[in-house]
């Protein structure tokens, strides 16, 4: 799973998913043999609990019910796409909504070659050729173009610096490619910055794929599933195929790699991009879009590290100025 926190550490809060997890996991019995329980994430925009084999959320804050509830539909209409939650309704907790989920395996960080490309691929084809199922209310709108914007916006606002350092972090902003970063993200359509409606809004989309979205369920041999529901909605099939495409774009995803996965979601009837040729036309915005958002997101936290960028950010970030060369001159 993947979320939320509103104060990274909050006694209260992972006090209250311990216990909601707990509860879960062992409803009759609270004294167990599971050992203790676990925080596998503490962010924040993520709050997560684990004991045996149950897993706890707190999502967002500011995330309400009327989003949330359809996009937990989805997950339970799906099986075959996404882990299924073990209830549609989330629980209150300090003030946050809070879901409980089976435990999965994720994709091993130190084995990149063991990489489900294939699977993931499959399973991004199967959920964009799926109409959106019934729900308790409308689906929202898919949330890639928003976090984007966001991370974009994240650029003017001063960094925080760690605790341990004594001095202020210099801004994002003072970073020279920051003006290149800006230029190229304004050539982009209105609707890939979260200005305007996503055009045809008629599948269902992910909204922030990427390998820590992937687990395994049961834990050996099972099958390869989705999660992470926070972003889920319609719009633009694309979208979820574009930070491998980006990846691919700056060199950190080998193109055979590449090759595996879009060969992958095309067998499967992928519709985001045509059955054969070249799919840059429909990649082209949205790995645009995923490329500008990974730039700043790495300049803000290289700023509130107080250290310069590393190889990899920094191949990122000169995938921007190179965009923003090419971008047309705004009046």
């Amino acid at each position: 799973m993947a979320a939320a926190s509103s104060s990274p550490g909050s006694g209260t809060l992972l006090a209250g998913l311990r216990d909601r997890v707990l509860a879960a996991a062992h409803p009759a019995d609270p004294d167990c043999p599971c050992g203790p329980t676990r925080t596998l994430a503490d962010r924040p925009d993520a709050t997560v609990v684990r004991h045996g084999d149950t897993v706890a959320k707190a999502h967002a804050p500011g995330t309400v019910l009327a989003d949330l509830a359809p996009r937990l539909a989805v997950a339970a209409a799906l099986p075959d796409v996404f882990l299924p939650p073990l209830a549609t309704t989330p629980l209150p907790v300090d003030g946050r909504l809070v879901t409980l989920w089976p435990y999965g395996t994720p994709v091993d960080p130190d084995d990149p070659d063991a990489a489900p490309w294939e699977a993931v691929a499959t399973l991004l084809a199967r959920l964009h050729r799926t109409p959106p199922p019934p729900g308790p209310g409308p689906l929202p709108a898919m949330r890639g173009p928003w976090k984007a914007a966001r991370a974009v916006a994240a650029l003017e606002t001063p960094a925080v610096p760690r605790p341990a350092r004594p001095t202020a972090a210099r801004p994002a902003s003072a970073h020279p490619a920051v003006p290149h970063l800006l230029r190229a993200w304004a050539a982009l359509p209105a609707w890939a910055r979260a200005e305007a409606p996503q055009p045809g809004r008629a599948g269902l989309c992910h909204g922030d794929l990427h390998l820590g979205q992937l687990v395994r369920r049961p834990a050996r041999g099972g099958a390869w599933l989705l999660i992470d529901v926070d972003d889920v909605g319609v719009g633009v099939p694309a979208w979820d195929l574009a930070r491998p495409a980006a990846w691919y774009a700056c060199g950190l995803l080998p193109p055979d790699e590449w090759a595996r996965f879009l060969a992958a979601y095309r067998a499967a009837g992928g519709p985001a991009v045509p059955a054969d040729g070249d799919p840059w036309p429909a990649l082209d915005v949205p790995a645009r879009a995923l490329t500008l958002q990974t730039a700043a997101r790495a300049l803000t936290k290289a700023a509130a590290e107080d250290r310069p960028p590393d190889e990899v950010e920094l191949s990122v970030i000169d995938a921007c100025v190179r965009m923003a060369s090419t971008a047309p001159e705004l009046t």
